[in-house]
């Protein structure tokens, strides 16, 4: 918020040498939380509405924390020219810097690396984003000056856009800070929480049958808690303030436990997979001939037997469907929504949601590929 507390001084000061730029950045931001409560219950997932509450908490909070700073400065003395800070300004300070502020090299530290600088670049931020862009920010500095330049990596036709690549992000955060969607976005992910009774769950679902998931074998418990999926250090997912939840009519117990991710690059996390194919191996000796990194790897073909590997699949494909039932709406549904004339911010929250249960859907069918490519190996084998 350092950054955004100077562009509110500078939008305050008098005869300010940004106000030019300034005074051409958006009145209002697209991000979630400036959606109406409808709008935010509407997202319909979980781990994007904890960071929505997580960040309007935050806002409330400096709120009073500013408030409480200037209560006894005078006049002459105001770093805002007296103009009042709320929750709505500081609100719109932290979306243009989150949704236009480039992190560059800063000066260097001990160890010879740069910590990172957020700096508002006028004209440089009104470039789009594109995971195939046609340019680049190029930093170049010496004693004297700083050099910040867009440089062309392919040829650009007049009136085409300037694209940059603001990072390979999750539609989450893209939404969070920037206030779009990205359709058909390779790096997005699902959170799922992992928890023996939703793996258990899965696995009935699926047909298989393990007895491992809620009450793992030592051994077993071992690698879990390798994998921080269970003991002190494990990663888990705060849960958000009960008012909250009851405001938006979401059940806690959605945050109270470790998260894992289906998607992006990786398409399975590592974690997940290691623990599933562990917790639905048949014997510890076939287990330890693996190291932990092979048993994370999606590219490590089978290394606990095709039998295990159609197992740990038809569950992660049961998991998705779980998922899937945590819409309320169906694609076509939202789809139907969509042609009604309905406002931006809900539009962003219908395309939000579309592109979750999107991203659910192929990760299915993905899997649903290797289990048949599997199962076919495994009928050669045996009539071999």
């Amino acid at each position: 918020m350092k950054l955004g507390l100077k562009l509110l001084q500078e939008r305050a000061r008098l005869g300010s040498f940004w106000w030019p730029y300034i005074s051409n950045l958006p009145e209002t931001y697209s991000v979630p939380i400036f959606f109406q409560g409808e709008d935010i219950k509407n997202l319909q997932y979980a781990p994007l509405l904890y960071q929505v509450n997580k960040r309007c908490r935050f806002l409330l909070d400096f709120d009073q924390e500013v408030r409480r700073a200037l209560a006894n400065v005078k006049p002459n003395d105001h770093p805002f020219g007296g103009q009042e800070l709320n929750a709505s300004s500081l609100g719109w300070a932290m979306s243009a810097v989150s949704s236009r502020a480039f992190r560059l090299h800063g000066k260097k530290l001990a160890a010879g690396t740069r910590n990172e600088v957020p700096v508002m670049l006028p004209l440089i931020d009104m470039c789009n984003h594109s995971f195939n862009p046609n340019a680049q920010i190029i930093q170049e500095e010496d004693d004297l000056q700083l050099l910040i330049k867009v440089v062309a990596e392919t040829e650009i036709k007049q009136n085409d856009s300037l694209l940059l690549n603001y990072g390979c992000l999750s539609n989450d955060f893209f939404l969070l800070d920037y206030g779009f969607v990205m359709p058909s976005n390779p790096y997005d992910t699902i959170e799922l929480k992992y928890e023996g009774a939703l793996m258990d769950a899965a696995s009935m679902a699926a047909g298989v049958s393990s007895p491992n998931f809620s009450s793992p074998a030592a051994w077993q418990q071992r690698i879990l808690s390798q994998l921080n999926l269970v003991g002190e250090t494990a990663i888990v997912k705060v849960s958000a303030t009960s008012s909250f939840l009851e405001a938006m009519n979401i059940t806690s117990d959605l945050f109270n436990s470790q998260q894992v991710s289906l998607g992006g690059p990786e398409l399975v996390e590592g974690r997940l997979l290691a623990a599933l194919r562990v917790l639905l191996a048949s014997d510890s000796e076939t287990v330890q001939k693996h190291d932990l990194n092979t048993l994370q790897s999606l590219s490590a073909e089978a290394p606990l037997g095709i039998t295990n590997e159609v197992a740990v699949f038809r569950t992660i494909i049961a998991l998705c469907a779980i998922a899937l039932e945590h819409f309320p709406t169906k694609i076509m549904e939202d789809e139907s929504l969509l042609k009604q004339g309905v406002s931006a911010s809900t539009v962003l929250v219908i395309q939000f949601r579309i592109q979750k249960k999107t991203l659910i859907i192929d990760i299915m069918r993905n899997l649903s590929r290797r289990v048949k490519l599997l199962s076919s190996k495994e009928t050669t084998a045996t009539q071999g």
